[in-house]
């Protein structure tokens, strides 16, 4: 296969190289003629129309030229830039981690593909730079769920069909880890402000620290999508692809940024630490849980009830027992959907001009330090409540990195640190508590401050 490409590329190349040396107009009658004949003919006619045959050859030839090179001018070659060959390398770096080591592989194939498309340059017939999400493309219809935050809440009824809470109801002092985690989305936010981001970008900005990219990309489009007009009469900048992009990013990088975290901030006894096997978790319970908690969360942040109104209801669907098919369809066909619409889109919306800018780096600089924050809030907390808790009701601290919202990145992340101490300490099921507790703790967040800022 790689030979027959090779031998088309060539003849592709020598078929273009061959279309300069044409030239139009040769006669075929004079090919039958005795070279005598010619002779004359040429001798006859060199005064009158040598010229002009000259003059025909040169201008077959320069019109061939030009059209070439009309060709090469539409051409992404003759437009890339350095940086869309940056941004081409970032795509093939996010497809490289999702396949090689399988970091978030369903989120960043279609973002690593949507960067390559994004990012191919090239013009209209006017010499004007057309943009992908020129008005009536495919693709602009499709990032019309990105700018008006329909995607999320149809990502979050999935989440909801497939989460199953029954640790966090058999033990509900978890929840208060993932409600430490959320630290890192309000310091990212005061981060942002010391930058000078405006205080609605910068909250959008802060819902990197939650490690949550559907709740980020949902709070970018309320807050920084380019379109409000703030009351002094600026225009917020839309800051939907870099945000969202550092979220995914640093949501596949949990393996790699969480481990040292953890183990500096704890020590080795605390990691052999052995919890509770949570309580069986009657059906009653299962199904008063998400309808309670629709309502006590979206009282306490109404502005959230997109994102966690759409979970309780996902996870009731699962739980009732009486929807197994619209649970089914939630948890698979619909999420797997949305997901490669949204990784296509965000993706796409990388263009070089308006992503590799020092705004960009500077969200990406935050997200990092509010990632490591959230990481170090949920495992210092867990640290903190083992001063006020028996022996007997211990948590182990390996568990606090779980309160980022991660899901199951994180509690995996949990569980295999704590194998690596102790073969047989299994951490993923207590840290599915704090995990999906941080879910709701990030949706709360991002509901505060939209209340505050929108």
């Amino acid at each position: 296969m790689r030979k027959l490409l090779t031998v088309f590329g060539i003849i592709t190349i020598l078929s273009l190289i061959s279309l300069a040396f044409i030239e139009p107009g040769n006669s075929t009658a004079a090919d039958a003629k005795t070279d005598a004949v010619k002779k004359v003919e040429q001798t006859q006619t060199m005064t009158n129309s040598g010229s002009v045959a000259s003059e025909s050859d040169q201008s077959g030839q320069s019109a061939t030229g030009k059209g070439l090179r009309q060709f090469y001018k539409f051409t992404g070659f003759a437009n890339a830039t350095g940086g869309h060959i940056i941004m081409i390398i970032v795509g093939l770096i996010f497809i490289f981690l999702a396949i090689r080591y399988e970091y978030e592989p369903l989120l960043l194939i279609p973002i690593g593909v949507g960067i390559l498309i994004g990012n191919v340059p090239f013009l209209l017939n006017a010499g004007l730079k057309l943009s992908i999400y020129e008005s009536g493309s495919v693709l602009n219809y499709l990032y019309f769920g990105v700018t008006n935050g329909i995607y999320p809440p149809l990502i979050f009824l999935g989440i909801g069909a497939m989460t199953d809470f029954s640790t966090l109801i058999s033990n509900p002092k978890l929840m208060l880890l993932g409600a430490a985690a959320q630290i890192g989305i309000f310091a990212t936010f005061i981060g942002a402000l010391i930058l000078g981001f405006h205080p609605a970008e910068a909250g959008a900005i802060g819902i990197i620290g939650g490690a949550d990219g559907p709740t980020a990309i949902f709070t970018a489009s309320k807050l920084a999508n380019g379109i409000n007009i703030l009351p002094d009469g600026t225009t917020v900048q839309n800051l939907i692809g870099p945000i969202a992009i550092a979220a995914y990013s640093y949501m596949a990088l949990v393996p790699v940024i969480q481990p040292p975290i953890m183990l500096a901030m704890t020590t080795k006894k605390e990691r052999l630490i052995r919890m509770k096997q949570p309580r069986a978790v009657s059906k009653l319970e299962k199904i008063l849980f998400p309808i309670i908690g629709l309502l006590l969360t979206g009282f306490i942040s109404p502005s959230a009830l997109p994102l966690l109104g759409m979970l309780f209801f996902g996870n009731l669907l699962k739980e009732s027992g009486v929807t197994k098919r619209l649970a089914d369809t939630a948890k698979n066909p619909l999420i797997d959907i949305v997901t490669i619409i949204l990784g296509i889109t965000v993706g796409a919306s990388t263009q070089a001009d308006v992503f590799l800018t020092p705004q960009s780096v500077m969200i990406f600089v935050l997200g990092a330090l509010s990632f490591m924050i959230a990481t170090a809030g949920g495992v210092g907390f867990a640290k903190i409540m083992n001063l006020f808790l028996d022996k007997d009701n211990q948590i182990n601290p390996l568990i606090g990195n779980a309160g980022v919202s991660a899901v199951p990145d994180s509690a995996r992340v949990s569980q295999v640190i704590g194998l690596r101490f102790d073969k047989d300490n299994h951490l993923l099921m207590h840290a599915m508590g704090p995990n999906v507790a941080g879910v709701i703790g990030s949706a709360i967040a991002a509901g505060i401050l939209l209340s505050f800022l929108l």
